[in-house]
């Protein structure tokens, strides 16, 4: 598969990270208006970098955005010229909808919508995925390019600022509960690069049983609570300090910010 990314930025280079690194392109271009900082990504021998957007669409199948919103819609203006019914687009910008871009390519051309998270560089996001009437025919294929990095999930296009929420800033939100955990591990006597150490793959270790198992997290959870034991002690401590709530706040407060995004940009 042919690839451009436009836009080479923090999640732009997650995402030719995982594809590197899964071998998921015969070729692939980067796009960003100060190639400086990326061009040591053509030790890749299939990677292009370049400033020129349009070199890297008439050269490519596939066309990853992953550019800011403010400039989305310029760039496809000065794109659509350029695009043929054979390419793929894949949008992963947070709040542009599929109308916005059908409303400037119209609806004769693959447009799929993906909210990825920046684990893509180590293979390990979750993505979303929803696309629009012509786009449904290759959204498999998105889905195998996401699936070599991750695991997606197809959703209606109404639930992508959900799951920008619980899949993209959610990483931000694991990432405090195990600084969190890190730094009671360090109360309890073990130096920092030990307890981040424990407190990694613990959280990997969680993760990977529900996978694995399809379980409940109560059930998990069950397993190792033991009346008057120590894990329940510790748990319903933490509930009465209110970390189900506070979490559950937080995810809404972030939903409800992004909700004022979309009015915005409406």
């Amino acid at each position: 598969m042919k690839i451009a990314i436009i836009g080479a930025g923090n999640l732009g280079l997650s995402i030719a990270k995982g594809i590197l690194k899964s071998n998921g392109a015969t070729k692939m271009y980067l796009t960003k208006r100060n190639i400086a900082d990326i061009e040591h990504f053509e030790k890749y021998g299939i990677v292009t970098v370049t400033s020129d957007n349009r070199e890297a669409v008439k050269n490519s199948d596939i066309l990853i955005f992953a550019v800011q919103p403010l400039h989305i819609a310029e760039l496809l203006e000065d794109l659509k010229d350029l695009l043929t019914e054979n390419h793929v687009i894949i949008s992963t910008i947070t709040g542009y909808s599929i109308e916005k871009m059908e409303n400037i390519l119209g609806k004769d051309h693959n447009i799929i919508r993906s909210m990825p998270n920046t684990a893509i560089s180590v293979g390990k996001s979750m993505t979303c995925i929803c696309a629009n009437e012509k786009g449904k025919k290759r959204i498999e294929l998105a889905k195998a390019i996401f699936n070599r990095m991750g695991h997606s999930m197809e959703i209606p296009e109404v639930q992508m600022q959900a799951a920008t929420v619980i899949c993209a800033s959610g990483i931000a939100f694991w990432m405090r509960l195990i600084r969190a955990t890190t730094q009671g591990a360090i109360q309890l006597g073990f130096d920092a690069k030990e307890a981040q150490e424990l407190a990694m793959h613990t959280c990997d270790g969680a993760a990977g049983l529900l996978i694995a198992s399809g379980n409940h997290p109560e059930e998990e959870i069950d397993k190792v609570t033991t009346p008057m034991g120590c894990t329940i002690q510790g748990l319903n401590e933490m509930e009465h300090h209110g970390l189900s709530s506070s979490l559950i706040q937080g995810i809404v407060a972030s939903f409800d910010k992004i909700s004022e995004f979309k009015k915005v940009n409406q």
